[in-house]
């Protein structure tokens, strides 16, 4: 009996230090950073308002995940989070076999997104080459395409958001 109990507070010492974590429960960020500031993204594509959706998807994403103040203004701020939107593209990844019609569409976003901390300018994440994608189904039906265009965008927007947010709160 002595040595099973042994055995089994032997395996629970070694299991306690393997380096899983649970995700979501993590702050790599210093602990004087408090406040937050987001200016709205900048757009270097020809898509309309597609950095709005980010930045208000960011937005919410460090409310609803991290416990800091997010401001609008960087002076107000401890860090200042930037992001630009590089490229967008959309290609079709599926097609119906019928009518020859995208059914599915592959969505890349190429962004850079960086924080720094505003009293030291330090870096506290770059990432010049920040991806994401996600793909999208599209109705064949004509009258129906562009109704579900606005919710897939924003729908991608929040799981960009979600990853991007973290991606830095979680040294990822």
């Amino acid at each position: 009996m002595r040595g099973l109990l042994g055995a089994a507070l032997l395996a629970a010492a070694l299991a306690g230090g393997c380096g899983y974590r649970v995700a979501g429960r993590t702050n790599a960020l210093p602990a004087g950073i408090q406040s937050i500031a987001v200016p709205a993204f900048e757009n270097r594509t020809t898509r309309y308002r597609i950095e709005q959706r980010l930045t208000e998807a960011t937005v919410h994403e460090f409310l609803a995940r991290a416990a800091y103040r997010i401001v609008p203004e960087a002076a107000n701020a401890d860090a200042v989070m930037r992001g630009k939107v590089l490229s967008v593209e959309v290609t079709p990844l599926i097609y119906d076999t019928t009518t020859g019609r995208a059914t599915t569409m592959l969505v890349t976003l190429h962004c850079e997104v960086s924080l720094e901390e505003t009293a030291t300018k330090r870096v506290l994440y770059h990432n010049a080459n920040f991806l994401f994608r996600n793909e999208y189904e599209i109705s064949t039906d004509v009258k129906s395409f562009f109704e579900e265009q606005d919710p897939a965008v924003d729908r991608m927007a929040r799981e960009f958001a979600a990853r991007l947010v973290a991606a830095i709160t979680e040294s990822y």
